[in-house]
């Protein structure tokens, strides 16, 4: 019998699913769509993250268009693909141009539809699209959308955009990438509308019941709640509760997992709800994915107890080790969210420390995770963020100072209003990013990366800037320029460290973005497996089943991944504050 769920009694015809990465939220949203078509409706699953897993989990290859997924009659799913959408959106601005543009005229306007900012608007104004009732011929929408930071970026663009086109009707020179935008400005209204209205529009928080999920997911309420996003239902997924009282490991998650339900902020108190419990298996594939709403079904597929692996992967005390060895350079700690990328980065940067280096400790992820892990002070660490607001706002300075500093008023009016621009951020951010990329020449910097999809922004930003320098020196003659992505091929200067669980999903998507990393010519150092349950011991039948998929994809990312691999295990208890970051990152 499938249990009765909030969000989908009396569903909208819009679902949105949102919250930290890795808390579950493309498998609640397919399982919802699989749940609405079994019901006889015709359901459109649409990934808005930029390193969707969609196709994996539906177990279809999917494009940029919607595409029926077989075995759940009336359901389509589709990617948001941002490269896709961006060409597309350069060729429709392409064509407003006069038809007597030179090709230099044409050739400008292309460079400045290259960048991140231009892809961002593009997938946003393919969302739009989606909202303004593009597929009418289908009973729900819902959007899986990528992690919490990307997401609530693409949700204020509607009111960002909105507030800067009010009234701008000279033709801002910031609107290169977005001078089809004015035009469609009604659209962003109904957009912005859609997304507030509670009868066509439900959003559903989900959240691991553990502290960080808990406090992003309440920080998300506040913040969509602030742009008019009040219709929400928080999901909690992946309850675990023991069936071993002698278990160690199996007492210490679901005493873990208590606590934290225990001082749930208030907010999120004040939601209905619903909980999931967690499985014993990896949520891939329709069978699976039908199982989540049915949890009586999990008992078939729990297997006999099997015996913990002997790995030989060495510890992640072994990787600090190596790369104290180089005294000084950039530690980039990238994946999938909800893998522990935080938690690695804060490890390796305490484990640095403790032996004898100076680091600097930093994030380029817009939800910035670090200060629920890093609690308390230490020598010769710094602890920070690439500040969105912060950095935007020094750039505006810097610029002002610079350009703006021979302009009469109403130059400096004209410029200042240019800046003003949401697309902005993303060059101040690029700017930030550079900077601390630049000071691992003289010390150690190890940098906390957003979730994949974002991270993949912020890498096509640094490509499109090593482009564009490099043709400005062709332009003037021979000369040295270091960019920030000859940094980051470098490997004395960089060292990529990928984080993946042991589950299919992860390493699959760990293993695209160590391609994408290769095509830009940038190659990996080595990979963590976090959370790992080989050496614990335990004897609960859902983590032994959980266990035994574990090893195949250990396996997995030794033989054909990874050129170095080293291991994390699990631990009952999050590692939270600067003594339990030491404990994780000694040697044995």
């Amino acid at each position: 019998m499938t249990q009765t769920l909030h969000m989908l009694t009396n569903p909208t015809r819009y679902l949105l699913f949102t919250g930290k990465g890795g808390v579950g939220k493309t498998s609640l949203s397919c399982a919802s769509a699989i749940t609405l078509c079994d019901g006889g409706k015709q359901v459109l699953l649409v990934s808005t993250d930029p390193a969707s897993n969609l196709d994996e989990m539906l177990a279809t290859p999917l494009r940029d268009i919607p595409t029926p997924v077989p075995s759940v009659p009336g359901l389509y799913a589709m990617n948001i693909n941002p490269e896709a959408a961006a060409e597309d959106y350069r060729d429709r601005v392409l064509a407003q141009m006069a038809t007597n543009a030179s090709e230099s005229e044409r050739n400008t306007v292309r460079e400045q539809l290259s960048g991140a900012c231009t892809t961002e608007i593009a997938a946003f104004d393919a969302f739009v699209g989606l909202l303004a009732d593009d597929m009418s011929t289908v009973d729900h929408i819902i959007f899986d959308t990528a992690p919490t930071g990307h997401t609530l970026r693409l949700l204020s663009l509607p009111k960002a955009w909105t507030g800067f086109l009010e009234g701008n009707d000279r033709g801002a020179s910031c609107l290169g990438p977005h001078s089809g935008l004015k035009m469609q400005e009604a659209r962003f209204q109904k957009a912005l509308a859609c997304l507030g209205d509670e009868k066509r529009t439900r959003i559903v928080l989900v959240a691991r019941p553990d502290r960080s999920a808990l406090q992003e997911a309440s920080r998300t309420s506040g913040e969509l709640a602030a742009l008019g996003l009040k219709n929400q239902l928080l999901a909690i997924n992946g309850r675990f509760r023991a069936t071993k009282r002698d278990d160690p490991i199996a007492v210490g998650i679901e005493r873990a997992q208590s606590s934290a339900l225990s001082t749930i902020p208030v907010e999120l108190s004040r939601l209905p709800s619903d909980e999931f419990p967690m499985l014993p298996f990896d949520m891939v594939g329709l069978d699976a994915l039908r199982a989540l709403f049915a949890p009586q079904s999990q008992a078939s597929t729990i297997q006999e107890p099997v015996a913990a692996a002997q790995t030989t992967l060495p510890s992640l005390a072994k990787l600090i080790d190596e790369i104290a060895g180089g005294h000084k350079g950039l530690v980039m700690v990238m994946g999938k969210g909800g893998v522990g990328k935080t938690t690695v980065a804060a490890a390796l940067a305490v484990g640095l420390v403790e032996r004898g280096h100076a680091v600097h400790l930093t994030t380029t992820d817009p939800a910035a995770h670090l200060s629920f892990v890093v609690e308390g002070n230490m020598c010769g660490l710094t602890v920070d963020r690439i500040d969105p607001a912060a950095e935007t706002k020094r750039y505006i300075e810097k610029i002002m100072s610079s350009r703006g500093r021979d302009l009469d008023e109403e130059g400096k009016a004209l410029l200042r209003e240019d800046l003003e621009s949401p697309c902005t951020e993303e060059v101040a951010v690029f700017h930030a990013f550079s900077r601390i990329v630049a000071e691992a020449r003289n010390a150690f910097v190890v940098i906390d990366t957003a979730p994949t999809g974002h991270t993949l922004l912020l890498l096509d930003a640094t490509g499109a800037y090593h482009r564009q320098m490099t043709r400005q020196m062709e332009a003037v003659g021979p000369g040295r320029i270091v960019t920030p992505l000859m940094r980051l091929q470098d490997p004395d200067y960089t060292r990529v460290i990928l984080v993946s669980l042991a589950e299919t999903t992860p390493v699959s998507e760990a293993a695209m973005l160590q391609d994408d990393l290769r095509r830009a010519k940038i190659e990996p150092y080595g990979w963590v497996v976090n959370r790992t349950m080989a050496a614990t011991g335990t004897q609960d039948p859902v983590l032994q089943s959980r266990l035994a998929g574990e090893q195949v994809q250990i396996d997995r990312i030794r033989r054909n991944l990874a050129k170095q691999a080293y291991i994390l295990p699990f631990q009952a208890v999050p590692p939270v504050g600067i003594e339990a970051l030491k404990r994780l990152s000694a040697r044995e």
